[in-house]
Parts: C-alpha cells; sequence; structure tokens
C-alpha cells in the first residue's frame, strides 16, 4: 500500500467537503475548510484515532469493507472510489456489488429527503442506507450481515418482515422481488447464485414464483401497509435507479388525498421501534 497516497487522498477528498453535502449541520465556525475528521470517522463507523492515523499513515491498513465505508463517508464518485482502492493495493469492487459503498448521488437524495421514509438498495435488494423515517418504519437493516439486512431474503424466510404489508398484497410482492432477483442474477454471477441457490432451499414459496421464469426489476408500485403504531399508510414505492452503480433508492411516497403525510409526520416524532419489521 502507497500510505501517503492514501492519506494524502483522503485528506483531499475531506477537505473538499461542506457539512452540508454529507447531510451535516455546519456547527459554527471552522478553523480550517472541510469537513473535520470526527465527522468523517462518524460516517465511516470508525473511530477517531484510527482515522486519523489513516490520514497520516501510522500503521493503519484498511480492509476493503473499510475502504468502502470510507467512499461511502467521503461521498466518492465510483471513479474516485475504484482509485481509493487502487491505492489501498486492492481491485476495485466488480460492478454491481457494494460492500457498503452508497451511490453519492443517491446519498444526496437520501440525505435530502426527510418527510418521507426511503433507503436505498443494491441490485441484489440487499439495504445498503436508511433514512430516519425509514428506520421508524422498518426497522434498522443496515446491520453488517448482508443476508440479514436483505430484502429478498427476508421476506421469504421471516414473516415478521411482511407485518406492515397486508396479506392481500403479499403474493404479488414476492412474485415481483423473484423476478427483480432473475433480472439481476445473469449480471450479478456467484453472489446472485448463492442467494438464489439458498432461497431455492429456505423457501417454496420462492420456488414457485422463480419457476415462473418472470424477469422484470423492481418498478413504482402502489402499495397499503399498517404500522402498528402510526396506522395505515397508503404510498407509491417509487425506484430511483443509479446507472452508474444499479444502486436503487426506494421512496415511500404518500398517496395525494390520504392521511398517510400526516402519518408520517406522527412516525417521525415516534422514532424507531423495537419491533422487527
Amino acid at each position: 500500500m502507497r500510505h501517503n497516497d492514501v492519506g494524502s487522498f483522503l485528506r483531499a477528498r475531506r477537505e473538499a467537503l461542506r457539512p452540508a453535502d454529507v447531510g451535516l449541520p455546519a456547527g459554527g465556525r471552522r478553523r480550517t475548510p472541510g469537513l473535520r475528521r470526527s465527522e468523517v470517522a462518524m460516517l465511516a463507523n470508525v473511530s477517531v484515532d484510527y482515522y486519523e492515523r489513516l490520514e497520516q499513515s501510522r500503521n493503519a491498513h484498511p480492509s476493503q469493507a473499510m475502504l468502502a465505508g470510507l467512499a461511502r463517508a467521503l461521498r466518492l464518485s465510483v471513479d474516485e472510489r475504484d482509485h481509493l482502492y487502487r491505492l489501498a493495493g486492492f481491485s476495485p469492487p466488480l460492478t454491481g456489488a457494494t460492500g457498503g459503498y452508497v451511490d453519492p448521488a443517491l446519498m444526496f437524495l437520501l440525505d435530502a429527503l426527510t418527510t418521507v421514509p426511503a433507503h436505498v438498495i443494491d441490485d441484489l435488494t440487499t439495504v445498503v442506507a436508511q433514512n430516519r423515517l425509514s428506520q421508524a418504519l422498518i426497522g434498522s437493516w443496515q446491520i453488517g450481515d448482508d443476508r440479514a439486512g436483505n430484502v429478498t431474503w427476508r421476506w421469504f424466510t421471516d414473516p415478521a418482515s411482511r407485518s406492515l404489508n397486508i396479506a392481500g398484497e403479499h403474493e404479488a410482492v414476492g412474485r415481483a422481488y423473484a423476478a427483480d432477483l432473475r433480472a439481476a442474477a445473469a449480471r450479478r454471477g456467484a453472489d446472485a447464485d448463492r442467494l438464489v441457490t439458498d432461497l431455492l432451499a429456505a423457501s417454496p414459496e420462492f420456488s414457485r414464483y422463480w419457476a415462473a421464469m418472470a424477469v422484470e426489476p423492481l418498478r413504482s408500485a402502489r402499495k397499503q401497509l399498517v404500522h402498528p403504531h402510526a396506522g395505515p399508510l397508503d404510498v407509491q414505492c417509487d425506484i430511483v435507479l443509479s446507472s452508474a452503480t444499479g444502486h436503487r433508492l426506494v421512496v415511500f411516497r404518500p398517496q395525494p388525498g390520504s392521511a398517510t403525510a400526516a402519518h408520517f409526520e406522527f412516525l417521525d416524532v415516534l422514532g424507531e421501534q423495537t419491533f422487527d419489521a
């Protein structure tokens, strides 16, 4: 690893950012330009000491997962992320793979969405970023384990993951997830193959839908949800696609004329619940 290059690159990207660029308040006067090291450390979920050692090239050897977290925290473009990986001695991730990295354009939109639930998923439906209202609505799914944070896996293997959706929509949702996974499978190779194999073994329901051979990426769809505290939610699940990474921003947009927007306000006050969604 070329330590000085990694540290210099991280410092340059940190100094080029403003707090507003990453969804943070300005926090008073700043003696130096850009984000504070403590802010980058918080965003990347590392200690301040470790991040300082990275910038100063003091016996710090970041893993690929750590590099992905730093790329996300610093809102690096795909090209910048790949450059950071190469500086650290790693090959860049394959197209479509995330490893914790999130498309910076979608992160900007996610930061700006403060009145509706929204989260970012990769092309295998693993949740890679959530806003506060998404966590309040479905719980925190960014918990390190790809399967625990994978929407399709949990839909077919964890009955609690369906608790928000009315029973009459379960089949349509399940078929949509199976068709979306088939659309991604050819692109993602081994990662998708493992997920499909495990789902076929774990869920007869998934096996039936998979056998239908439907191929269709997730589209905008109307859904009726029932939250245990906020009540009924009539939403349009809109999908915003990143052509650079394949990431998708999922936005729960209130249906016009419904009380859903007011229920989201209540949910925002209520905060994240301890139940599994």
